[in-house]
């Protein structure tokens, strides 16, 4: 295995379809389905933002995983300290490479990249369905400090649970 850092847009849009996938799955109503240049255009426009990094998880060449992360800047004001952190934005592994050690390869190197930065808290979220993302992090020991809730208005019913 090894992991490098990319601005290859278009590799990193068909990895995130089985991502997108998922969320398309889980909440219908709030995704739109894939469509590959809608989401190749969106990264490579984001990967022109300097906080945003990319990396690729290999295994013989070839691209079986990435990492959307940034380097989150929280200045200072009347309520908070200011500090830094790492904010894993997507995680995505191919599906026939699931459950083979690609995600905590990834998530390892996100704790040395951190590091390396003098920053020592890494930050994600995920939605509540996506139980293998739930699971996933729970062994990497995250822990939940912070809930977002929602009220949907207009008796639309609420995502499913």
């Amino acid at each position: 295995m090894k992991i490098e850092q990319t601005k290859d847009f278009e590799l990193i849009a068909k990895l995130n379809k089985p991502v997108h996938d998922l969320h398309c799955s889980l909440y219908p109503k709030y995704f739109r389905k894939y469509n590959f240049e809608e989401v190749k255009e969106l990264f490579k426009q984001l990967m022109k933002n300097r906080d945003f990094i990319f990396l690729i998880v290999k295994e013989k060449k070839e691209a079986l995983g990435y990492a959307w992360i940034e380097i989150r800047h929280y200045h200072e004001n009347v309520f908070n300290k200011e500090y830094q952190s790492i904010y894993v934005h997507q995680l995505s592994i191919v599906p026939s490479k699931k459950n083979k050690g690609f995600g905590t390869f990834l998530m390892e190197e996100i704790y040395r990249f951190a590091q390396q930065q003098a920053i020592d808290l890494v930050e994600l979220d995920y939605w509540v369905d996506n139980k293998i993302a739930k699971e996933f992090y729970k062994k990497h020991n995250f822990i939940k400090y912070r809930e977002f809730v929602y009220k949907q208005l207009n008796g639309v019913s609420p995502p499913p649970r």
